[in-house]
């Protein structure tokens, strides 16, 4: 036995010998990294703790509030609340509020005793314009993420956890998949602009397609840009194209999926409303549409659009997606410098649709890191009708924020295609943690309007919260941002 354990020892000394000169021979003879060629070996550390540093700064070096694009104290809400743990915490508030942008609800001196509060009520979108209207119920719903973008299990969870929670779910620019019906929750169809999963084989918008979905949908949603990368298509790496995916998309599997910058069949503003008109005339549903925001000319412009044509033309609700926004796989550059923030974005927007008076008429919804109660009641202040997400409910599915999302080797199964992955995913237990989550977020909303003075949530105005300029002051958002008047 003595002699066995030695010669093992022997042959696995003589394997990192080996390996130590094959690594040497390897660095001092490649040309691509100089640390490497005079570092040979040890220069290797570099690369190894530089590509784990975010791990390690995550959970030992940042602090609550430090991290990027979520900190932990952010995450950890999502966490409690999708555990349905509370939201009580001790010992005071880790939030700077002398930070600028930062948010302050403006309590009243008397708030609503629990017998007058009253839970929002239900909206509905395209009323008097689409066959059949939408009722929402839910303040807070799932943002699109497609079906290749996220796992099965993590639609089928999803989805599962909608319906209980009473709030929709976007397909993402995928198409609809068995998994996103499964729950029989309230489905949105999002045509994004290479119109997967309701495209023919030449890839133009399906007339019969379109129809058939109309059956299963409640509404549907055209995507002009999104937050993450305005300006630039869709793209799923071909390694998170399986057969499954393929098969919905109408595209060959294990190769990349790169959608058009935008729709070839929509060049201008008038051409979009007709799409709107035809689109929700084909169907009887609600039609919408997603888009970043980069100034005011495309909203006043789609305004006056509007009330040229008729309100027939009109888009029932308008998604806003913030350049925080950011889900998927997209280029770091139009992630970090193109579109405005949906702080700025959501006021200008509603501004428009006041002074057009098409705010009764137009449905909006807003997107763009509200993650939180506290977001999602600014959001509602500002004039959104709606929040959307898709990181907060990555979050109540078990995301880590591993930062893979493009890589197809997520930790929490959430965004991978790996079979031994995803069966960290239960579907079953994540199901329940996406209802509480919107559950919460919706409860909370209602906590933060009960105490400044409001009966429900619904009944947020801009003066109800107040924007940090510089440490030490405040403004009233109704200051910040004027109500506009109607025309």
């Amino acid at each position: 036995m003595d002699l066995l354990i030695q010669s093992l020892f022997t042959v696995m000394v003589l394997v990192i010998i080996a390996l130590i000169v094959f690594w040497f021979i390897q660095d001092v003879t490649q040309k691509k990294h100089s640390v490497l060629r005079n570092y040979p070996v040890i220069g290797r550390l570099r690369y190894f703790f530089e590509q784990q540093g975010k791990y390690f700064r995550q959970y030992f070096f940042s602090n609550d509030r430090d991290e990027m694009p979520f900190n932990r104290a952010t995450r950890n809400w999502i966490y409690r609340h999708s555990k349905d743990k509370g939201g009580v915490v001790g010992f005071g508030s880790t939030n700077d509020l002398r930070e600028p942008g930062s948010i302050i609800f403006v309590n009243a001196a008397f708030p609503i005793l629990e017998e007058d509060q009253l839970p929002p009520p239900p909206m509905l979108i395209g009323e008097g314009y689409a066959k059949y209207p939408f009722v929402a119920k839910s303040i807070i719903n799932i943002s699109g993420m497609s079906y290749g973008a996220i796992s099965k299990p993590a639609v089928r969870a999803l989805s599962l956890g909608a319906v209980n929670a009473g709030c929709w779910l976007n397909t993402g620019e995928g198409g609809l998949a068995s998994y996103h019906l499964e729950g029989k929750c309230d489905v949105i169809m999002q045509i994004g602009t290479a119109k997967y999963g309701i495209r023919d084989e030449r890839g133009n918008l399906s007339p019969q397609r379109a129809k058939a979905l109309g059956e299963v949908v409640k509404a549907f949603e055209i995507k002009l840009s999104q937050g993450a990368k305005p300006g630039k298509g869709g793209l799923l790496p071909g390694d998170k194209i399986t057969e499954d995916i393929a098969a919905i998309r109408g595209i060959p599997a294990f190769r990349d999926s790169i959608s058009p910058n935008r729709h070839k069949d929509i060049d201008n503003i008038d051409e979009l409303l007709e799409k709107i008109n035809y689109l929700r005339e084909l169907t009887g549903r609600p039609v919408g549409i997603k888009t970043a925001i980069g100034g005011w000319h495309f909203i006043n412009e789609l305004c006056d659009c509007i009330i040229s044509k008729g309100l027939d033309y009109a888009p029932d609700f308008i998604s806003i997606d913030g350049g925080e926004g950011g889900s998927g796989a997209a280029p770091q550059t139009l992630l970090d410098y193109v579109s405005l923030p949906i702080s700025e974005a959501l006021p200008r927007v509603v501004d428009s649709l006041i002074e057009s008076n098409l705010k009764d008429r137009i449905r909006v919804v807003a997107a763009g890191k509200l993650v939180t109660a506290a977001h999602g009641a600014w959001a509602l202040c500002a004039g959104a009708d709606f929040v959307n997400t898709a990181r907060g409910f990555m979050f109540s599915l078990g995301c880590i924020q591993a930062l893979r999302c493009h890589k197809n080797t997520c930790p929490t199964g959430v965004t991978t295609h790996n079979p031994r992955l995803q069966n960290g995913l239960v579907v079953e237990e994540k199901s329940v943690r996406v209802t509480n989550y919107a559950r919460n977020f919706n409860k909370e909303v209602n906590m933060i309007a009960h105490s400044c003075g409001l009966r429900h949530a619904r009944e947020f105005k801009r003066e109800h919260v107040r924007i940090v300029e510089t440490a030490g002051k405040s403004i009233a958002m109704n200051m910040l941002y004027p109500y506009p008047e109607g025309k």
